[in-house]
């Protein structure tokens, strides 16, 4: 997947993952959630599940994203 590719994906899981766990974040931060998350969770879903394709690298990039904003709750908003 190229950069253009892995940015479009990365805004929209990143988007998707903010709404399913009721974060409020501007654009900017959505899409570098989507992104991080897409690599974390896309890597992961891949070693993990062995699940090839964009639609397993979509869904690896969502809970690559929720796992995120779980982290940043937990550990940097107070």
């Amino acid at each position: 997947m190229g950069l253009i590719g892995l940015i479009i994906i990365g805004a929209a899981a990143g988007f998707i993952a903010t709404r399913l766990m009721g974060m409020n974040a501007d654009v900017i931060t959505t899409i570098a959630i989507g992104i991080f998350g897409a690599l974390i969770g896309g890597l992961l879903i891949r070693v993990v599940l062995t699940v090839g394709g964009w639609l397993g690298g979509f869904v690896g990039a969502v809970l690559g994203a929720m796992v995120l904003i779980w982290l940043y709750r937990k550990y940097f908003v107070r």
